[in-house]
């Protein structure tokens, strides 16, 4: 079910991004996916897993370094259960914050986070 609707997820990106560049924006627009809730390892009584700390971004567009930023989360070394995250979402945000729209992450953000290279000079 999860990789349906991953896919489904792809392919709307995808065609969003392909529809923006048919219109010469592409390198105008950034992308940024967040949930504010993440998933459990362990499976529930439904076949699910219960929400849970820590969950995955997604930046895409012209702007953007790809890769993988963080550790990789251990299956095995968790907290109460949960995930444990090693980025913070809000140095995602002050990056694109500070980097990107140019806008005083600190002032927006209520505090200082590191700056991630995610974005092309």
């Amino acid at each position: 079910m999860h990789d349906k609707l991953l896919l489904d997820l792809d392919q709307a990106l995808s065609g969003f991004m392909q529809d923006l560049q048919g219109h010469g924006l592409g390198d105008k627009v950034l992308v940024m996916t967040w949930s504010e809730f993440g998933r459990r390892v362990k499976e529930n009584g439904s076949a699910g897993t219960d929400h849970g700390t820590a969950a995955p971004m997604f930046l895409l567009g012209a702007p953007v370094k790809g890769g993988l930023y963080g550790q990789q989360p251990s299956l095995n070394d968790l907290d109460n259960g949960n995930l444990k995250f090693s980025t913070d979402f809000r140095s995602v945000y002050a990056s694109v914050l500070q980097g990107y729209l140019k806008a005083p992450a600190s002032d927006l953000l209520g505090g200082n986070f590191e700056i991630l290279p995610l974005l092309k000079a």
